[in-house]
């Protein structure tokens, strides 16, 4: 089935652009209503496992409205966020700007640049995490390899995305809600059901967290490990990179 948002390949980049300066207003909204408010806990688990400590700097690929990125920073640490849909952008800006808390948040730094091609030197980073965002690029693995790129020796390396479940009764009940429900938040808050329907679609040609785990380790990382959420429809990959790491 075509997908207005969805294609394989290289013109990946010009749909998903397309998609989120659609949705980014609705972004957050849309993802508390799908995951029943799940993200954000999830979210604050990839922050624990990051392991932070003082003097580190993280960066947050694929940043999105900065939810990642804000919940690093009040760790207390140096963040960036680095994302090319400038709506996107704007709302995690417009949250360092007016905090709906009324308590002053620490603010991540965000940049408008591109995860398969991050402007930043070797090894900048002890920490590097992408949240829903590896599978939307045009190729996760220069992707991955980019993210390894920019991380110091015996820095940590993790993704939080969809997940393949392994039980086979589960994945298809997983797939359905993904297939009829989760369109029909599309066609409410963006009056397009495709909005939302490219999440499956980029599902199935993406190998979760399976293949994000044996790319981790062909790429050389260390004490790689799944972190399967939900019996496996979210999942987090960890990685770290060894200090004699090439």
């Amino acid at each position: 089935m075509s997908n207005a948002f969805y294609a394989p390949g290289e013109p990946r980049a010009a749909k998903v652009r397309h998609l989120f300066a659609l949705i980014a207003r609705r972004y957050d909204l849309i993802n508390d209503v799908q995951s029943l408010g799940l993200h954000r806990r999830w979210k604050r688990r990839v922050a624990d496992l990051a392991g932070v400590q003082s003097g580190d700097r993280a960066l947050d690929v694929c940043c999105g409205t900065g939810d990642l990125a804000f919940a690093l920073a009040a760790r207390g640490v140096e963040v960036v966020g680095l994302d090319f849909s400038e709506a996107m952008l704007t709302v995690a800006k417009s949250k360092v700007q007016s905090p709906k808390s009324g308590v002053e948040l620490a603010a991540p730094r965000f940049l408008h640049g591109d995860a398969l091609a991050i402007p930043f030197p070797d090894a900048s980073f002890d920490i590097v995490t992408v949240g829903y965002g590896l599978r939307n690029l045009s190729n996760w693995e220069a992707g991955l390899r980019e993210m390894a790129r920019v991380v110091k020796p015996g820095g940590r390396l993790l993704v939080l995305d969809f997940g393949k479940p392994d039980h086979a009764l589960w994945r298809a009940v997983y797939f359905g809600y993904l297939k009829l429900f989760v369109p029909l938040l599309g066609l409410v808050f963006c009056r397009k059901a495709g909005a939302y329907a490219y999440i499956l679609e980029s599902l199935k040609r993406y190998p979760a967290q399976r293949g994000v785990e044996a790319k981790m380790r062909e790429l050389g990382l260390t004490n790689v490990r799944v972190i399967n959420l939900l019996g496996g429809a979210m999942s987090i990959n960890y990685g770290e990179k060894t200090s004699n790491h090439a």
